[in-house]
């Protein structure tokens, strides 16, 4: 669970609720129905003229998605290739094929079935990368729905804010319909900053960075794949994987990869 995300939105709208309390106002003065529904509902009608319901219907998932992300564990796969790569020096290549049905992850199951198979190492290369390309292309789309919520919400906002406008100047003339038009032409643009500022922007920030994570991930178990079919002596893959890793986590599988040697 990415505890961060739920501290983040919590303590954003906890932020907002109390600045209003203590500037002396009251929490229920910022509801307003017709402001949700222009702003919420008319953002999400845009929306589905957009995308089809296929796409909309993934929202909730891909939320959930940013409170609970895929775990990738780069030292762990490390260890895993490389002694990969000892096993084929000792047994070669086809001694693999006793392992692929333990192995947890698709995408290093599938590269290293195709190198059993005796697959050439540049249609290996191909396909692999195909994969990772339209595996980041999926999730691109699937942010973009969050970053055009994002800019659709002030949008609307602002409509709101005019609507709210237009309805106070035909009102003018009854000054007990002024306050209440003029709350509605402002809160609808609250609203709307409030939705992309504080829960689409960051979302969609969110699964881009998981995205690259895993991207990096797969690009790590394809040089590792390749390596290995090459066969490469497994102190250069080593160096060649850690190479993936930030500063900080080098130096401890460097050192745990030496004391296995």
């Amino acid at each position: 669970m990415n505890i961060a995300v739920i501290i983040g939105l919590s303590a954003g709208f906890s932020v907002l609720i109390m600045a209003i309390i203590v500037a002396g106002g009251n929490v229920l003065m910022f509801w307003d129905a017709p402001s949700v529904m222009v702003t919420v509902g008319g953002a999400f009608c845009a929306m589905m003229v957009a995308y089809p319901f296929s796409s909309l219907a993934q929202i909730p998932g891909l939320m959930r998605l940013t409170i609970f992300p895929s775990k990738f564990n780069l030292t762990e796969m490390i260890v895993t290739l490389v002694s990969f790569s000892e096993k084929t020096r000792r047994e070669g290549l086809l001694s693999l094929d006793d392992d692929l049905e333990a192995l947890d992850e698709p995408f290093l199951k599938k590269g290293l079935q195709l190198v059993v198979d005796g697959t050439d190492p540049e249609l290996v290369r191909a396909i692999m990368e195909i994969e990772i390309d339209e595996m980041a292309n999926r999730h691109d789309t699937n942010k973009k729905i969050f970053d055009d919520f994002a800019g659709l919400a002030p949008s609307f906002g602002m409509i709101g804010t005019l609507m709210g406008l237009v309805l106070m100047l035909v009102n003018l003339n009854d000054k007990s319909m002024v306050g209440p038009y003029l709350a509605v032409a402002i809160i609808t643009t609250f609203y709307g900053a409030v939705l992309a500022y504080l829960v689409f922007t960051p979302m969609a920030a969110n699964l881009e960075t998981q995205t690259n994570e895993e991207v990096l991930m797969k690009s790590m178990i394809l040089m590792g794949i390749l390596s290995i079919q090459a066969g490469e002596n497994p102190r250069i893959l080593k160096e060649k994987l850690v190479s993936f890793l930030p500063p900080v986590l080098r130096l401890g599988i460097a050192d745990e990869e030496g004391g296995a040697s």
